[in-house]
């Protein structure tokens, strides 16, 4: 290995130990990713009372520059060609993505591919979600990944590597040496905290906001109806309890499992501006309220006839939160929050969907309808 660099030599074990495998007849099944400690259901349900879902924004609504990626370390210029080394590891889920090592050490996800109208709905939802103070994952539109050592289809060796697909084949086209090329991506880093969960893959179900109880300390109700409102807003409809995430924020930990700071977010923002994820014709159709008079809210006409989100009536206090939030925001603002996210340069857009306006006349139709609701009727008391 003389005259490479470090960086292609782990690169190069990593496949040396993957070709070892494959001498084998078969692959043998890959590991289980290590996961979190669970907790006991009573410290779980305990810190979901507890639990907060909005805090105020660091950068002032009106004065936030969606062109940007998210600020902070480990961000990344739009522009940038990001250089990372193929990683191996199981991934989850049905759209394109694996892990990508950093020559620091950093291990990054990595979402790719065209069409994938994941990747633009979820740059654009971050970034709302996190400018109007609700805590989400960082997402970072770049030029292009050049990955070291992947192969020509990552998800796919992935797959084919968990069902115990020969290396060889599974890992057609990776080299120590060869670099392939991604463009259309982003990339994903976690919010920092640890998972409050009794049972894997946990999360919580939209029905249980109503166990948030700001006499424990959790959200208010006007703040917990803000996320529903914006939830229905996204047309979030892949709401299961595994894409949103209880978790414990940095420093907060006590060391039965408990938290004294807990947050509710969403975690997977991907199938969202639908329902067929970055989809603007059915998005448009997708009303805000089931009764505007009543403040009622349903996803019950979404895919799964709403899963975990059942009918609820927004508060007057909530809608007006809600729409204090959204009208911070300027059209140049929503206009620059879409062609950011990438709607006009996609090509499974088709028609009015690569225009940056008919995205942002749709975003403001459904503010005005937030707005000009209600008063909505008073909610009994417990």
């Amino acid at each position: 290995m003389r005259g490479k660099t470090r960086r292609q030599r782990v690169v190069c074990a990593s496949i040396l130990v993957l070709m070892a495998a494959g001498c084998r007849e078969r692959h043998a099944p890959a590991p289980a990713a290590a996961r979190p400690a669970l907790v006991p259901a009573a410290v779980r349900d305990a810190a979901l009372a507890r639990a907060r879902v909005w805090f105020p924004p660091a950068i002032p609504i009106e004065s936030v520059d969606f062109s940007l990626n998210p600020p902070g370390e480990g961000s990344f210029d739009p522009a940038s060609d990001v250089e990372c080394s193929f990683t191996p590891k199981p991934i989850g889920g049905t759209t394109p993505k694996f892990f990508c090592t950093m020559p620091d050490g950093d291990v990054l996800k990595i979402k790719y591919g065209e069409p994938n109208g994941e990747i633009p709905a979820e740059l654009a939802a971050t970034r709302l979600l996190s400018a109007l103070g609700f805590p989400t994952d960082r997402m970072y539109r770049v030029h292009r990944v050049r990955c070291l050592g992947c192969p020509l289809l990552p998800q796919q060796a992935l797959q084919c590597l968990a069902k115990g697909g020969p290396t060889l084949l599974c890992m057609e086209g990776a080299s120590a040496s060869h670099v392939v090329s991604f463009e259309h991506v982003a990339i994903e880093r976690p919010l920092d905290g640890r998972k409050i969960e009794a049972v894997d893959d946990q999360g919580w179900s939209w029905y249980e906001l109503d166990r948030i109880d700001p006499r424990a300390g959790g959200s208010p109700r006007p703040h917990v109806d803000a996320l529903r409102l914006i939830a229905v807003l996204l047309a979030h409809w892949d709401n299961k309890g595994g894409n949103q995430r209880l978790l414990c924020a940095p420093g907060h930990d006590a060391a039965d499992g408990s938290c004294d700071a807990p947050i509710a977010m969403i975690q997977d923002l991907g199938a969202t501006f639908g329902p067929k994820k970055t989809d603007l014709v059915n998005w448009k159709r997708a009303p805000i309220w089931t009764d505007p008079r009543a403040c009622r809210v349903s996803m019950s006409s979404l895919p799964f006839g709403g899963a975990t989100f059942a009918e609820r009536q927004i508060s007057e206090e909530g809608r007006q939160f809600t729409a204090r939030l959204l009208r911070a925001l300027t059209r140049a603002q929503i206009a620059t929050l879409f062609e950011a996210a990438g709607v006009s340069g996609f090509n499974h857009m088709i028609g009015e969907a690569h225009s940056t306006a008919a995205w942002t006349d749709a975003f403001l139709a459904k503010v005005d309808a937030i707005a000009s609701a209600g008063p909505c009727p008073a909610i009994p008391q417990d």
